[in-house]
């Protein structure tokens, strides 16, 4: 059956894939408060990443409408958070910029893709490739943003549930990888092929995980996000990341079908859960058991434009957290406009919420790793480990409270939609209880340390106030009516500098032997201060002091 033909045809298909990674720490000659985005700019020619051009900024010209319905759908802290402060109205140039910076590649022009073996390939004109940077966290989002014309429902559930995979699942036992794309290959402006997927090699893949104990990114990825690379291979980079969510890419999707009022609830769900297509045009059995299924509508569909009124009738949205699916009819000229239509908000507004939920995610997820980290290496019998673990935990508790006040949002916008799917979207991900559980761990750790410091000063004041108290006596014997034992006043020069150094030795050694046996000399004196107990039981606890540790 022809594209034409096809009784669902998707006559618009966009997909959004946004892929959170975890930044190692810098190496090398990079110092320890270098940014990642100044990093990556100081470069040059030897990456293809550019910083994109702030478009608010009025000397370049390419600020429009579109932009101004962006920046007014959000409140103002979101608002700083994401174009950060203008000029002020005096004219000077306000200090804080946006924590946010944005770094596109503009030498890949399409990805050519082969869903299965043997079918034709699809090829998916790239929008636009970006890395997405943010101030006092070590992380990065890859954007990229593909589309396409003339679909079959099948082939946009297929690129849906294949395409934005890092690495295959498994492999079947022809040795063919499962549940990702048979082939992709990133292609040049002049069509030429820039580098190709390597799924079906399922020992490189093995043996990398049975080295490393991490799994290994697929060629057509990795080549991408360079001259960032991962962590766990051999490839040298001073730019290191490592996986932190799950292998499947966050998506958003867009599609302009024809009559969306025909699509099957098996369909929407498919769509919605991004679980692939059915097994034959005749199948309308749903994915999974009707009964988990039975509140699909309530749990992740928005459809107060489900209707058949409206500058764009028959508009549904489904939000899964993972997945935001929209989906309208391609008649309706201002769903499919990229001006002023759902098309613009798909690629500003809803791009824009969706990305704010998923950093939330990963920046929390990131904390996480962080504490699991500083606990693994931590050797209490080791000094300098114990440091590095207090200066790690102190760091993540001062990098959360930044992180609470600076990008953590409950709410981001009073427009009904934005509103509404941002609250969905972060109630799929469970974003609450995920940071009430990090904040917990992180304020337990910083607790840990307090108790510990306190415990140390605690111990420290003892030792002080029994060598205090020895001292104090031999103070006052020695003092009593300014009475000289030695009347060496009147001696030489060397004998009185013989008898201050026998002096000075001998003390010394007997503070260092006090402090040495403080422990046990508190012990004595609580002993001795205790009136319940017995003049033996004082000689004992006294002998107690002398005597040597059992092993």
């Amino acid at each position: 059956m022809s594209i034409e033909s096809a009784p669902a045809c998707v006559r618009q298909f966009r997909q959004v894939l946004l892929w959170p990674l975890r930044l190692m720490p810098l190496r090398g000659s990079h110092g320890h408060n270098s940014k990642p985005w100044q990093v990556l700019a100081d470069m040059g020619d030897a990456s293809p990443w550019r910083e994109v051009v702030d478009e608010y900024a009025s000397e370049t010209g390419r600020f429009q409408e579109r932009h101004y319905s962006e920046f007014v759908s959000f409140l103002p802290y979101v608002q700083r958070f994401l174009y950060g402060e203008g000029h002020s109205p005096q004219g000077a140039v306000a200090m804080a910029g946006s924590p946010m910076r944005v770094f596109r590649r503009s030498d890949v022009h399409a990805v050519r893709t082969v869903p299965h073996q043997g079918s034709q390939p699809i090829t998916l004109d790239i929008v636009h490739i970006d890395l997405y940077f943010f101030l006092d966290l070590d992380l990065v989002l890859l954007n990229v943003e593909v589309k396409a014309n003339d679909l079959t429902l099948a082939q946009t559930q297929d690129l849906l549930y294949r395409f934005g995979r890092a690495y295959p699942a498994g492999w079947d036992a022809d040795g063919k990888a499962q549940n990702c794309l048979f082939s992709a290959e990133w292609l040049g402006h002049d069509g030429q092929v820039l580098v190709r997927s390597d799924t079906s090699q399922r020992e490189v893949f093995m043996e990398h995980v049975s080295h490393h104990r991490a799994p290994r990114i697929g060629a057509h990825w990795a080549w991408l996000l360079q001259p960032l690379v991962s962590d766990h291979s051999d490839l040298p980079g001073a730019l290191r990341y490592r996986q932190i969510e799950y292998y499947r890419m966050p998506q958003l999707s867009f599609l302009a079908i024809d009559n969306p009022r025909a699509l099957s609830r098996s369909d929407f769900i498919r769509l919605g859960l991004v679980t692939g297509p059915a097994t034959s045009s005749e199948d309308t059995s749903l994915p999974s058991f009707e009964q988990h299924l039975a509140e699909f509508e309530s749990r992740y569909c928005y459809d107060r434009f489900w209707t058949e009124s409206g500058a764009a009738p028959n508009t549904r949205y489904i939000c899964t957290g993972h997945s935001m699916l929209v989906l309208g009819d391609a008649s309706s000229a201002f769903f499919v406009n990229q001006e002023r239509g759902v098309l613009s908000q798909f690629r500003h507004q809803h791009f824009l919420l969706f990305l704010i939920a998923h950093f939330q995610k990963a920046a929390l997820l990131m904390y996480s790793d962080r504490l699991a980290e500083a606990l693994k290496n931590l050797d209490i019998a080791d000094a300098d480990s114990v440091r590095q673990f207090k200066r790690t935990i102190r760091d993540c508790f001062a990098g959360f409270l930044r992180f609470t006040h600076r990008y953590w949002f409950h709410e981001i916008s009073e427009q009904a939609q934005v509103r509404a799917l941002f609250r969905m979207c972060s109630n799929h991900l469970e974003l609450d209880p995920l940071y009430g559980e990090v904040k917990e761990r992180i304020a337990d750790m910083n607790q840990y340390l307090e108790t510990d410091s306190l415990r140390r000063q605690a111990n420290t004041v003892v030792r002080l106030t029994v060598v205090t108290i020895l001292g104090l006596i031999g103070t006052i014997t020695t003092g009593f009516l300014g009475m000289n034992l030695l009347a060496e006043a009147d001696a030489s020069m060397t004998r009185r500098v013989l008898i201050f150094s026998i002096v000075f030795v001998a003390t010394t050694a007997l503070t260092i032997y006090a402090m040495a046996k403080s422990k046990r000399l508190s012990d004595f004196l609580d002993v001795l201060t205790d009136e319940r107990a017995s003049f033996w039981q004082k000689c004992k606890a006294f002998a107690l002091v002398w005597q040597r540790d059992e092993d």
